[in-house]
């Protein structure tokens, strides 16, 4: 059963970069609201529920309430910006949806079987995974949570492709749509390193060590050696 999620959200009736930021100081994410038959609209949402719904894998590809002052509405997440540094969002971009128009979401790719697989446990490979994610367009009705990648058939040196995947009914791949079947995961042999790696490897360990740290930090504050004193001349008999 999918899990549902609402937005309580305000309508925002101030703008520009220090309206934003004091919003933040207020624990406030600025935010809008833009498509369907409605014209776009500004709205700011509680930074800690927010948080609560971003722990959850769902919420990004879920078709989502957003209750705007009484009034309630069904959108999807297109975009969230996040503070370079702090673990805060920023900004958000919701879409409102319509059930006879079609949707275009990046979807969750959730793999399994890749420990069984006999490229994994009798050839000694191991598990690339190359996409995360993949985009799929269809119908609100019919927006999965998540897509399934079996692994478990995979030998040494084989991959999974998109066309490769069953979907369910309504959803289509985007990239497959354009003629690209791209790959999800591979299992191959793990890379050797070369010489050369092993031996900056090796180096940067040895010059890590306490002692190779200590000897480094003492050699740079010590004193310059004095020059080395003149033999006095032998007295004359």
């Amino acid at each position: 059963m999918k899990q549902s999620f609402v937005i309580s959200a305000e309508v925002r009736t101030v703008h520009g970069k220090g309206a934003s930021r004091r919003l933040r100081h207020e624990g406030k994410v600025p935010a809008i609201i833009y498509g369907g038959k409605d014209s776009p609209q500004s709205i700011q949402v509680s930074h800690n529920e927010l948080m609560k719904s971003l722990k959850f894998e769902s919420f990004y590809s879920a078709i989502l309430n957003v209750d705007v002052a009484g009034k309630t509405e069904q959108a999807v997440l297109k975009d969230l910006h996040r503070h370079p540094v702090r673990n805060e969002v920023m900004h958000m971009d919701l879409q409102r949806i319509l059930a006879d128009v079609v949707l275009r979401m990046h979807i969750p790719l959730h793999f399994k079987g890749g420990d069984v697989a006999p490229g994994v446990k009798v050839g000694g490979g191991v598990v690339e995974h190359q996409q995360i994610q993949v985009e799929v367009e269809c119908l609100p009705k019919d927006l999965p949570e998540f897509i399934e990648v079996d692994l478990a058939g995979l030998n040494l040196n084989e991959a999974v492709h998109l066309s490769q995947l069953a979907l369910p009914e309504g959803v289509s791949f985007y990239e497959l749509k354009h003629g690209n079947d791209i790959s999800l995961a591979a299992v191959h042999l793990p890379r050797q390193p070369s010489e050369q790696e092993v031996a900056d490897a090796a180096a940067k360990a040895a010059a890590a060590t306490p002692a190779a740290a200590g000897k480094a930090k003492a050699a740079a504050k010590a004193p310059a050696a004095a020059p080395a004193a003149k033999a006095a001349p032998a007295k004359k008999k």
